[in-house]
């Protein structure tokens, strides 16, 4: 059992965002909004007055605000935090939407007391509306900007997306740390073992297609809208991996939807950059990599009173009976040829 004063974010209260803020030479004004996150935690901070030479007067800059972002002990090494920050103003000069880091002295990572942040641009901007005239070809466009850079070098520090990384790896943590209910952990083993056997044997054929540095959680709930259109938040999960990493979770709905929501997708995305069509064939091995994520991703994290209070669900046996229908279904789809066209 972790004690109180084992968590990891204990002891981070207002008074140490703010003052981890004046450590850095900004000057808050008192406004302190928490923002939605469990993995870290993400503070709003208005300002007195923005630091020059941080971007503050680009488009969809809120000049009088900045987020500040403390990272969980333990997740990333500094250096991979550092490839995060580093691709974000990489693509920030590039002038790409995204909430890019600030530098203070040359740094974007810093330490205030026990604990690990960093400055971001506060961007503005709305849910998504991917249904607008337009808008998922913007929204290709823009991805295919990102992608165009993000292939200009590799991470030499973060994760690559494997079927050994984010299968086995994490089938054997899951099963480790003994938190699902009896009989259903036999039943979650061999179908997971199963699962991981054919995504395994899907990245295998697909060994040749080029892994090039990507978002890595690219879904509506990290992009804002505003009227210059898409602005991608949270790089936190950046990662080396193949291009549909960052667009299949955009597709939904049955086949006919999906087909033409990829279709507008495509179009915007090849304005800027290639896509090898061999790539559609893992949409459905990562979308099984990801549920399986998802469910360690908390298992891992229950220790901290965040979650049980957000996911009170996930230690009852039914959550864990539909999970492993679920995976069992996924293993079933498997089968089934590509959604998309080659």
């Amino acid at each position: 059992m972790v004690t109180r004063s084992e968590q990891p974010f204990d002891g981070l209260g207002p008074d140490v965002v703010l003052s981890a803020a004046e450590s850095l030479g900004l000057e808050p004004d008192g406004r302190l909004f928490a923002l939605n996150s469990y993995e870290n935690r993400v503070y709003r901070l208005g300002l007195d007055e923005s630091p020059p030479g941080q971007g503050s007067d680009l488009p969809g800059v809120v000049a009088d605000a900045v987020v500040l972002k403390f990272y969980r002990s333990g997740r990333w090494s500094d250096a991979q935090i550092q490839e995060e920050h580093d691709f974000g103003a990489e693509l920030s000069r590039a002038e790409l939407p995204v909430a890019a880091p600030w530098y203070f002295d040359g740094r974007s990572l810093h330490r205030h007391l026990q604990f690990r942040f960093a400055a971001f641009a506060c961007r503005s901007g709305g849910a998504p509306e991917l249904d607008a005239a337009g808008a998922r070809q913007l929204l290709g466009r823009t991805l295919g900007r990102i992608h165009a850079i993000g292939a200009l070098q590799p991470f030499r520090h973060r994760n690559r997306i494997d079927a050994t990384q984010y299968g086995e790896r994490l089938r054997r943590e899951l099963l480790q740390l003994d938190i699902i209910p009896a009989p259903m952990d036999e039943r979650y083993a061999a179908v997971s073992d199963e699962l991981v056997t054919r995504i395994r044997g899907a990245f295998e054929q697909a060994a040749d297609i080029a892994h090039i540095r990507v978002h890595g959680d690219c879904h509506l709930g990290n992009i804002l809208w505003n009227q210059t259109g898409p602005v991608f938040v949270d790089l936190d999960d950046s990662i080396q991996g193949p291009r549909i990493q960052d667009m299949w979770m955009f597709l939904s709905g049955d086949k006919g939807q999906q087909r033409s929501e990829w279709a507008a997708l495509l179009e915007g995305y090849e304005q800027f950059t290639s896509f090898d069509f061999r790539e559609v064939a893992l949409i459905e091995p990562l979308r099984a990599l990801r549920m399986m994520a998802h469910a360690g991703w908390l298992a891992a994290r229950w220790n901290d009173p965040a979650f049980p209070r957000a996911f009170p669900w996930f230690a009852e046996g039914r959550y864990w009976d539909r999970h492993v229908a679920d995976l069992q279904e996924q293993l079933e789809i498997l089968d089934d040829p590509p959604l998309l066209r080659l």
